[in-house]
């Protein structure tokens, strides 16, 4: 018995025929909480401009933001040490000290934002949502388009890693015919996409706004 030969290609071709049809699966099963961002020092809510219009995007958090938010996890006010050698009471002291000095002296969010900038990036208004993406287009013909949605929790600095084998395989060993233009949507209220006013961003509404 023989099997055929199936591409990467040819698999996430095939998934996104199946995703088209499931907006549920097409939002990956992440329901979006309002109010909620996951990359550091986000703007403000976009407001919608009333215009589908796709503008060119970029951001750099204020100096002072930074400084500041350093400033508040440096002065966090820590509790006693649990009694107990495991996580029954909680998440360890020792584990969220570590934590918080990762996030006051060792991350460099310059580095994330140089990351990001590196990118092309845009802001669209679909459904009354200002909506932030990062749209890749490889350089080899007849690429397939290919939308790619984070989890919750999560944020779009998850796919950063895999737009370049996506959009330019041959560099990594792969066909041609493997190559996608990648588009990564910020999920409503996180990120730099609008929050929203209400209810009712979920995985289906959010699957409608990407096929729209």
């Amino acid at each position: 018995m023989t099997h055929p030969t199936h591409s990467r290609r040819g698999f996430l071709a095939g998934s996104a025929a199946a995703l088209s049809a499931s907006p549920f699966a097409l939002a990956a099963a992440a329901t979006a909480r309002p109010g909620t961002e996951l990359l550091a020092a986000a703007p403000a809510a976009h407001r919608p401009t009333g215009s589908t219009a796709i503008r060119p995007f970029r951001y750099r958090a204020p100096q002072a933001r930074l400084d500041d938010l350093r400033r508040r996890i440096v002065a966090t006010q820590w509790p006693e040490k649990e009694t107990v050698g495991d996580t029954s009471q909680g998440v360890p002291l020792a584990t969220m000290r570590a934590l918080a000095r990762h996030w006051a002296t060792g991350y460099d969010w310059r580095k994330c934002e140089a990351k990001l900038d590196a990118l092309p990036q845009f802001i669209t208004e679909i459904d009354g949502l200002d909506i932030h993406f990062i749209h890749v287009r490889s350089k080899h013909e007849d690429a397939l388009p290919l939308v790619v949605t984070h989890g919750w929790p999560g944020s779009i600095i998850e796919q950063l890693k895999i737009i370049e084998p996506l959009a330019n395989p041959t560099a990594y060993g792969a066909s041609a015919a493997d190559a996608f233009h990648v588009v990564i949507p910020s999920m409503p209220g996180y990120g730099f996409s609008g929050k929203p006013a209400g209810t009712g961003w979920g995985p289906e509404r959010m699957g409608r706004a990407w096929a729209s």
